[in-house]
């Protein structure tokens, strides 16, 4: 590989102004891409076959109108008092012109249904009297009718004992004559008459009853619904859209794509309709229709870029030296960036995904460029011919460049094994940018060399090396310096014992760590998203922020006229569950066996409690339902980080795996992979210490602008890991291979480790300042999701570079002497011999002559 890199730095020089035009060529291409090609970047995260997802899908396919996304204006007046009727009227036109924008479903008048909402309980109230008044004139008309009933069995009884009177007469009257018969039966025929007249009486009695029998059916059948209409108010007495005093109201807006697909055009209509101002009325919206693209490079970014051209030049000494890097990294910035961007119209992407792109090529781009410019400058005041010296730079240096960041590609690339989409693409867009920044650094770096020539050295040293007979082949090297002297062991005992001391005390927040995304609290507090979130906790309560979506599955419809009963019965259920406000049906599908339910929690979204209910709600058991599933963004965020959570030990597992492979092939020993793979592990969890800390315990939450302390991106964790082990990595090739080789060399591995630091400090040192100040210029960036990630970065190069790589793994080298280096020889054997910083190269390509200078120490192994 070196001998390649060799031949390819000479061959960028020779045509240097081809390769320049070609890098240029290629963004303009790519730009050309991307306006072509381009969609729309997501700011809702989602997982396929999670549960929330599982229960969009049947919402999808059994009850679409409660399966698209939802978003929410929040309209405001300026004075805290309430919306007068011309105001009322002027938001009401503005809803009209809402519904008729593409992709939007539906947008509701609150007014409206603040009125239909009383407007049905003035109604329930009504029918309740109406019952009770029925129940009454039932009751009255049922009294009456046992009166009449009872003096019919009188007129029996009396009818009855005249019959009988009658028949003892007849028996007188038998043989007595026909005067006394014809007296009998005229009696006869009158209690007949009577009779009938008595049945007629009662049969009327008997229709009566049932007519106050048939009354009282009906009056048992309709309370149960009136009932049940009672008790889904009553649950859903919480959920308003018009605040009590009248001074705010929510607009619901749904549209007909999820979240993850609403178009720009769908957006940009929507706050176009509500876009011209009314007096005295503020507008806000919710994250899912104000949320946008965070800027690429804000202002925090460009003062990272800044510090990061100061440590340039201070680490190069000319601004034409410092301004290459930062060059061919904007180049690839743009490359990467506008390459990744290219794909969001056949990929779902989230918006994060480019500005992690953009991340990683500043930081890798600055440094790879540093490493083989030092080199070569280096070379130059040794006496190397320019052309000569690219070559042998591009070689060696590029060399590493080329395995360091190999090392970062692979850890990014194996995000994919998490089976998480938008994670596995993150790491997908961050691993071409950095393959992007290789390829500048390895082509355009000996290209751009080849055209400042000198010119990368400042005056003074031109001067001193054209005097010395620089270019002529001749190499000048240092003259001798001071012996080294290795470090104490006490020194090396109390190093190592105060930085895992250190490390150990940063990490321990970690244990704290909860994950989840940032709701519209998380957002400045400038921002139309956190007025909007504030404005509906302060008048609406903080659960409507995160209401969630209950799905009831039956076994079968419910009896006809019985839905609302069924409705009824499952939402006391779900209302019974604690941290549970308001509870309202919201639709159910056409067969009847699904049932959607709007659940308002006591909390917030990323609250403890919500995501407590979340699982409660999945858990919990209601006779006459097959399942309970639970959908909505704060369910799907929950969802989102539980999976990031159970992924993390399995890639972390995966990247200390690669981690030990990777140093054992290049340091051909067993303690330094050991000792540096637990040095990356503590650099990691100190990072993600020191997040918890300041993003979610909200200490020094006024230095790092966190306005609302809150649960930890739950993706950072993962992507740090696949970056700070790149980054790690690197930093322990450029430091233990100077080791390393002076070891194979010769030297004592105590006088190894000293002059292995001496001689990659100074770059390593540059080169982690770079890194932190560029990602450190994110930690102030306007995006709520990119502060966190900007701050982990940084602070794990900080750790790691400063803490583990230059104090904790040189002392223990120290303390473990020559075993440091110890490998079994079968297993020496069968390892390939991997020349990082390409040490072979050089023996093949020697200087003979020699000049003694007094240059700068060299500052690679």
């Amino acid at each position: 590989m070196a001998e390649l890199l060799y031949r390819l730095g000479r061959a960028s020089a020779r045509h240097a102004r081809a390769v320049v035009a070609g890098w240029f060529a290629v963004l303009v291409v790519v730009g050309i891409t991307f306006v072509a090609f381009g969609g729309t970047l997501a700011s809702a995260f989602t997982i396929p076959d999670t549960p929330t997802a599982e229960v969009t899908d049947q919402l999808q396919r059994e009850l679409p109108s409660a399966a698209g996304g939802t978003g929410t204006v929040v309209i405001s007046t300026e004075d805290g008092s309430a919306f007068t009727d011309e105001q009322k009227a002027a938001i009401v036109d503005r809803i009209e012109t809402a519904r008729d924008v593409d992709g939007v479903r539906d947008v509701v008048d609150p007014f409206a249904t603040q009125a239909d909402l009383e407007e049905q309980r003035q109604q329930l109230d009504d029918g309740r009297a109406q019952l009770e008044q029925g129940r009454a004139q039932l009751d009255a008309g049922q009294e009456q009718l046992d009166a009449g009933k009872a003096q019919l069995e009188a007129g029996q009884q009396q009818l009855d004992a005249g019959r009988a009177q009658l028949e003892a007469a007849a028996q007188q009257a038998a043989g007595a004559g026909p005067v006394a018969e014809a007296q009998v039966a005229a009696q006869q025929a009158q209690l007949d008459a009577q009779q009938a007249q008595l049945d007629a009486q009662l049969a009327v009695v008997a229709e009566q009853q049932a007519t106050i029998d048939a009354g009282r059916d009906e009056l048992e059948a309709s309370e149960p619904q009136l009932e049940a209409g009672s008790t889904l108010l009553d649950m859903a007495s919480e959920i308003r859209l018009v605040s009590s005093d009248g001074s705010a109201v929510v607009v619901p807006v749904s549209f007909t794509e999820a979240s993850m697909n609403l178009a720009d055009d769908t957006k940009e209509g929507l706050l176009a309709a509500f876009d011209e101002p009314i007096d005295g009325v503020q507008v806000d919206y919710s994250s899912e229709i104000s949320g946008g693209v965070p800027e690429l490079l804000g202002v925090g970014e460009v003062i990272g870029v800044v510090v990061a051209g100061v440590v340039l030049v201070v680490m190069l000494g000319t601004f034409l030296a410092a301004g290459l890097p930062i060059l061919q990294a904007l180049l690839g910035v743009g490359i990467g960036a506008l390459g990744a961007m290219s794909l969001s119209g056949v990929v779902d992407m989230v918006s994060v995904t480019p500005i992690l792109g953009v991340m990683l090529g500043l930081a890798v781009g600055i440094d790879y460029a540093l490493f083989i410019v030092n080199r070569h400058r280096r070379q130059l005041k040794q006496g190397y011919d320019v052309h000569e010296s690219i070559g042998l730079a591009n070689g060696t240096s590029g060399n590493a460049v080329v395995f360091a960041g190999a090392t970062v590609l692979i850890a990014l690339l194996a995000l994919n094994i998490t089976g998480i989409p938008f994670l596995g693409l993150m790491g997908t867009v961050g691993a071409f940018s950095v393959l992007v920044a290789v390829l500048i650094a390895i082509t355009m770096t000996p290209a751009l060399l080849k055209i400042l020539g000198t010119r990368v050295l400042n005056t003074k040293e031109r001067a001193a090396f054209t005097a010395a007979g620089a270019g002529t082949g001749d190499v000048v090297v240092a003259a001798p310096t001071k012996p080294l002297r290795p470090m104490t062991t006490w020194k090396a005992v109390l190093a190592a014992l105060l930085s895992v001391g250190a490390l150990v005390v940063v990490a321990l927040p970690a244990t704290e760590l909860r994950l989840g995304l940032p709701d519209g609290s998380s957002e400045p507090h400038d921002s139309t998203q956190y007025r909007a979130y504030s404005t509906i906790d302060e008048r609406f309560g903080e659960g409507q922020n995160g209401t969630l979506v209950v799905v009831a599955t039956l076994p079968e419809a419910p009896a006809e006229g019985q839905e609302t009963v069924e409705q009824a019965r499952i939402g006391s259920a779900i209302f019974e569950q604690d941290d549970v406000v308001a509870v309202a049906p919201i639709g159910s599908s056409e067969d009847g066996t699904t049932i959607a339910f709007q659940v308002v929690p006591a909390e917030g979204p990323t609250s403890e409690s919500t995501e407590e209910l979340v699982h409660t709600l999945r858990d919990l058991s209601v006779d006459g339902v097959d399942s309970i599933g639970v959908a909505g963004q704060a369910s799907g965020n929950i969802d989102v980080s539980d999976t990031l959570a159970d992924s993390l030990p399995t890639y972390l597992a995966v990247v200390v795996g690669l981690s030990l492979l990777i140093l054992i092939v290049v340091f051909r020993s067993i303690f330094v992979p050991v000792v540096a793979t637990l040095g990356f592990i503590l650099s990691f969890f100190a990072a993600i210490g020191g997040v918890v800390a300041i993003y979610q315990w909200g200490w020094l939450s006024g230095v790092f602008g966190v306005e609302t302390p809150g649960p930890v991106l739950n993706f950072l964790p993962t992507i740090l890991v696949g970056i700070l082990f790149g980054l790690a990595m690197d930093y322990q090739l450029f430091l233990g291979s100077g080791m390393r080789e002076a070891y194979a060399h010769g030297a004592p591995a105590r006088i190894a480790v000293v002059q292995g630091l001496r001689a990659g400090r100074a770059v390593v040192t540059a080169a982690a300042i770079i890194m932190i100040s560029v990602f450190g210029g994110f930690v102030f960036s306007h995006s709520a999701m990119i502060r966190p990630i900007g701050f982990a970065l940084a602070f794990g190069v900080l750790v790691d570079a400063f803490v583990v790589r230059m104090v904790l793994i040189p002392a223990l080298l120290h303390l473990a002497g020559d075993k440091a280096w110890w490998i079994p020889r079968w297993l020496d054997r069968v390892l390939p011999d991997v020349d990082v910083e390409g040490a072979a190269l050089e023996r093949r390509h020697p200087h003979e002559h020699e000049t003694h200078l007094d240059p700068e120490p060299s500052t690679t192994a």
